[in-house]
């Protein structure tokens, strides 16, 4: 399609959250493609290899119906999105933001990104009350200390979560 809309939804995804799911679910509404992009960012020490991360990402949109399965992909990258984006066709990116702090810090990658490559859009996403508080970092912390993370990850990222951390001190 010539005038077709395809958005990149970048992240770490170290693990998807429901909080991402559902910035996955409201950006199919604004695009005709999707593009989740796990980032090889070894930087941040990922809990989950990239391969898992793919994985779980791939177990989500399993779970979604099939007319929006069709219009997610899943392509890794590594380097600058926006450079990644240009490469995928990408008219937009999409970022979910759930506090002020996270809007301090995407507007600068905003602003960036446009100077770089104006004919990409930056879309953000604001996270509903239900799911603003949830952060990937907090979730494996929880998890690692032996909380129960099942209300904030879909049941097979709250299965790979308890057998990352399984025989660990403090873990159920």
């Amino acid at each position: 399609m010539a005038n077709e809309r395809i958005g990149i939804y970048p992240g770490t995804f170290d693990p998807i959250t429901s909080g991402h799911a559902e910035i996955v679910r409201r950006s199919m509404r604004l695009v005709d493609k999707l593009v989740l992009a796990p980032a090889m960012n070894v930087g941040k020490g990922p809990l989950f290899s990239l391969e898992e991360r793919v994985e779980m990402l791939n177990e989500v949109i399993a779970d979604q119906p099939e007319e929006t399965r069709s219009r997610l992909t899943i392509v890794p990258f590594t380097g600058l999105l926006v450079h990644f984006a240009k490469s995928q066709n990408a008219t937009c990116i999409i970022r979910g933001l759930r506090a002020v702090s996270d809007f301090e810090y995407e507007i600068q990658m905003a602003n960036m990104n446009a100077r770089m490559e104006p004919s990409i859009e930056t879309i953000f996403l604001m996270a509903s009350d239900r799911h603003q508080f949830i952060a990937s970092s907090l979730v494996k912390d929880i998890a690692r200390l032996g909380g129960n993370t099942s209300s904030f990850v879909s049941p097979k990222v709250f299965d790979r979560l308890k057998a990352k951390f399984a025989g660990q001190q403090g873990v159920n």
